[in-house]
This record gives C-alpha cells, structure tokens and sequence, in this order.
C-alpha cells in the first residue's frame, strides 16, 4: 500500500552534476528515518532541468539503494504523451513501484485529452498516481474525469496539489474508496486525510522526515490531537520552505543538516538571506539539530 509520508526526493547536485553518492546516501537516510516511501524526480526533484539520461539513472539508483524496503513512485511526467510513455517505460524497467503522472502543462489539452493521455501512459503496464497541479500545469483532472481514470486497474491514485479539501470526498465517490489519495499540500495535510486522505507527497518530508513520519502515522491512526500538536512544530517550516522554491528551500535546510549541498540549477537560484534565516528559526522550532 502507498501511504504515509513520501519525500518528493531533492536530486543533490556537486559541481553542477548529479551527486551519485549523496543520492544513495538520502536514500538509506529516508528509510532510517521511518519515511513510507521515495518519489525521486518530480518537480522538487529538479525534472525539468534534468537530462534524459540523467532522469533514468536517478530512478535506478533510488530504487537500487531502497532494494524494496519502501515504495519508490517515479516521477514521470511531460506534456508530451510520447515522452511520457518513454519515462513510464523507463521507470518500469528499473523495478519502481509506480509512477507519478502530472497533468500535461501549457499545451492545454481537454478533458479528453487528459483520459487519452494517461491511459496511453497506463498501457505501459506500470501503476500509474496522477498528479493534479493545475497551479502548474493549468488544465485540472476533473473529478469525474478522476473517475473515468481509476476505472483503468492501473491508475491507483492521485496526488492533488489543488488546495480544495472538497476534491476528496468528490473524488472518493467518483473513484470509490479504495483509489489512493494523497496530497500534494504538507501546510493542509492534516485536512486532507482527515478528508479521506492517506498519505502526502512532501517537499517538508526532505528536511524532516521523521517528524512528517510520525505526523502521518497519527492521522492514519486516527490520533488527531498528536498530529495536530506535530503540525504546531512543522507549520513554521512548510511556510518558510516555500517562502521561495520549495525544492530550494529544501535544499538550504537539509545543507544545515550536513544532508547535501544547497545547490541547485538555473533558472532557480540562492536564496536571499532573510529566507535563509526563516529556515533556520522554522527548523530549530521543529526541533530540528541546527
């Protein structure tokens, strides 16, 4: 089952290049951590400013090195069909789990166009979780569409970084109870599984993960009063991680954790100083060693 805590993995960088050693060394850090799973290259990952080759090789060296101890949900998303069914391909052949699938972005397409799109990507025979940003992406996965989709055996779930609570309980009578639901918000994650949900997709988690963990298993447990006291620690520092890029904030925290460096590739850049100081006040109110 996908569930609980699921780092969106950074991709660390040395030198402008990949950093192999570093990658491996999150990954054994995620599973130590109590982290319920890895999804290596989505947007926090860097996808976009990575190579073909490059996307591949991160794939295999995280489900490598998780050698099935957790889940790994590969990014494998484009606004080409082609391309995606190329990345599911890809991610299949290197043993994930299964494959997160955004929204096509910038070319539009219609509702239509989106069923098209993810079951050419569902025949490839991989599980299949859609990613539905359309903050990113513009075009939305209409709830009924969702329903449409999870008729496929291979489409499994969805992350929804929409923000509407609402879309869960929609989504589980278009989808039916069993279509896994996670969100792609850490600041309204709560909500969310209080909603229906079972799991987050977060860029916190990459800073955090054993608090996001420890969260995560008190809202599957039903404990809404520990994981409210957890998102007391962890507001502070979803909200400063995403003063600028996400994955650059996550970046910068997990460099003063000694995890990896806080490089990252144009056109994202360092960030100011006065987020860099909100990072280091949000960590230290998590409890976190800085």
């Amino acid at each position: 089952m996908i569930k609980g805590s699921l780092p969106a993995l950074v991709t660390p960088f040395s030198n402008g290049q990949v950093d192999r050693e570093t990658l491996k060394k999150l990954v054994n850090w995620h599973v130590d951590q109590g982290s319920h799973g890895l999804v290596p290259v989505g947007t926090t990952g860097e996808s976009p400013t990575l190579s073909h080759k490059e996307h591949d090789e991160v794939v295999a060296i995280v489900v490598e090195e998780a050698a099935g101890r957790i889940p790994v949900i590969a990014g494998a998303g484009s606004n080409s069909t082609a391309e995606t069914v190329r990345l599911v391909k890809a991610a299949k052949e290197a043993g994930a789990t299964a494959a997160l699938v955004v929204s096509p972005y910038y070319n539009k397409p219609t509702q239509a166009g989106l069923v098209a799109h993810f079951t050419a990507a569902a025949d490839c025979g991989l599980p299949l979780v859609l990613y539905n940003i359309p903050g990113r992406s513009v075009v939305d996965i209409m709830p009924d569409t969702m329903g449409t989709l999870a008729k496929n055996d291979m489409i499994i779930g969805v992350k929804d970084a929409t923000g509407d609570l609402s879309r869960v309980p929609q989504q589980r009578i278009t989808c039916g109870t069993d279509f896994v639901q996670l969100s792609g918000e850490d600041a309204t994650a709560l909500g969310f599984n209080a909603h229906g949900g079972i799991g987050c997709i977060s860029v916190t988690a990459n800073v955090a993960p054993a608090l996001c963990a420890e969260f995560q298993e008190a809202t599957l447990a039903g404990d809404y009063t520990k994981a409210l006291e957890l998102l007391d620690r962890l507001m502070p520092l979803h909200q400063a991680i995403f003063t600028e890029p996400g994955l650059v904030g996550a970046k910068y925290g997990m460099s003063l954790l000694g995890l990896c460096a806080p490089d990252v590739r144009l056109p994202l850049v360092e960030l100011t100083d006065a987020t860099k100081a909100k990072i280091k006040a949000a960590m230290q109110h998590a409890g976190l060693p800085v």
